[in-house]
């Protein structure tokens, strides 16, 4: 077998692959067994016509048929391994030539893993952030612990911001409810902005005991297609009225907050928790901004390919987050104000860059020797069977080789991740 590469662009190749004799051989005697299972002859159960025989009754163009086509299946992959290419996908394969028992040519087309040339990655002059708390980040804390702590004392009086009101209510469109808008019983903190706008406000001012109506218009850009700037009238009953007394922040209320003693200690501890939050965060911000640097100083070809794969990713994820509220794709855009062409183009050039940063990371890893040993592995499955042993389905994808094999990858590339982290902390 003989193989010529030509590149057609960073990340697709075309191979010619030329076959003789010997080549073909191989590939004539399997089509001549599988052949002969298919056949009739006069004295013979079909399926046990012997090859020899079987040979004089086929018909010679569906011979060779069945030879080239085993032939390409044959030898395409090997041609690729010839040349040291890693084809994405099954390569598209073009016949050129073929004289039946002397030659065959063709050519194999495929996509293929790119050549990616990373730059110096120990100094992509990304600086570490310094982890910081500040003040307020502390007194936000106390304060809606204090609200947590917060006791309600039913006022016959009217309503005001920041009460909590008691309501059944019920939201009709067109003079009909509509699927979502009513409820009984309802705890409403009046200003926390948990209903659409004028709803709050519109309860201010009535008594317990009052029935009333809100005549409202939704936001245009409201999730719920049917709803999104419709005219809607809420028909409420206002049953009682909670005055909320917010806890004082000092040294009894931190005592109620966990073993402390005084709200110095609570404050030390809130300070201590918000600094690994922030830790996290920031760290988490540094290794983006790493990946990014080092996609920027690298030269990494993206094969339409991966961001295609990429693209059905992206939109999933938006398909699943419109489902749950009550959209499809197109409601989607709508909301969002986008047209597909609008969010296609924007949603590749993010595909584009995950492909390229995914690139960089593997061939890092590769370039570092960094893998993860099989038991890691198993113990990170273990760990996970922990988790999702309510689900029965998670814990059978579990035992997928190929699950198995991605989970390998995602801790291969979150110890890069950490190298590369490591390499550029000073």
């Amino acid at each position: 077998m003989k193989t010529k590469l030509k590149r057609i662009s960073d990340s697709r190749i075309e191979i010619t692959v030329t076959l003789d004799a010997k080549d073909l051989a191989p590939a004539r005697k399997e089509a001549l067994e599988k052949l002969a299972k298919e056949i009739s002859v006069e004295g013979f159960r079909k399926g046990k016509v012997p090859v020899e025989v079987a040979e004089r009754f086929i018909p010679e163009n569906d011979l060779n048929a069945e030879t080239i086509d085993l032939a390409v299946r044959m030898t395409v992959i090997g041609a690729f391994k010839k040349e040291e290419k890693s084809p994405l996908v099954l390569p598209s394969v073009n016949v050129t030539k073929y004289v039946p028992g002397e030659m065959a040519e063709y050519t194999a087309t495929a996509d293929i893993i790119p050549e990616v040339v990373l730059g110096d990655y120990k100094k992509l002059g990304v600086k570490k952030p310094e982890v910081k708390v500040s003040e307020k980040e502390i007194e936000d804390v106390l304060d809606n612990l204090a609200k947590s702590l917060a006791e309600k004392k039913a006022v016959k009086r009217a309503a005001k911001l920041e009460d909590e009101v008691i309501i059944d209510f019920v939201g009709k469109k067109g003079g009909e409810a509509f699927k979502g808008g009513s409820a009984k019983d309802y705890a409403l903190t009046l200003g926390s902005g948990m209903f659409i706008p004028g709803f709050e406000d519109g309860i201010v001012g009535h008594e317990p005991g009052d029935k009333f109506d809100l005549k409202l218009t939704f936001p245009k850009d409201y999730g719920v297609k049917d709803l999104a700037g419709a005219k809607v009238v809420f028909e409420v009953l206002l049953k009682q009225v909670n005055e909320i007394k917010k806890a004082v922040i000092d040294d009894e209320m931190a005592k109620k907050c966990g073993p402390f003693k005084t709200l110095k200690e609570l404050k030390a501890d809130i300070k201590k928790n918000l600094t690994m939050q922030n830790a996290h965060k920031l760290e988490e911000k540094f290794k983006d901004e790493l990946i990014n640097a080092l996609v920027k100083k690298s030269k990494i070809p993206a094969p339409e390919i991966l961001i295609d794969d990429q693209m059905r990713v992206i939109r999933d994820d938006i398909e699943r987050n419109a489902a749950s509220q009550g959209m499809n794709f197109e409601d989607f855009l709508k909301a969002n104000g986008e047209t597909t062409e609008s969010w296609e183009k924007e949603a590749r050039k993010v595909a584009g860059e995950r492909v390229k940063a995914s690139l960089a990371l593997q061939t890092l890893a590769v370039e570092q020797k960094i893998t993860v040993s099989d038991d890691l592995v198993t113990a990170k499955i273990n760990e996970l069977k922990d988790v999702y042993k309510k689900s029965p389905e998670a814990m059978k994808s579990l035992k997928d080789p190929n699950v198995k094999m991605d989970i390998k990858n995602r801790m291969i590339i979150e110890k890069t991740l950490d190298f590369l982290v490591k390499a550029n902390e000073k």
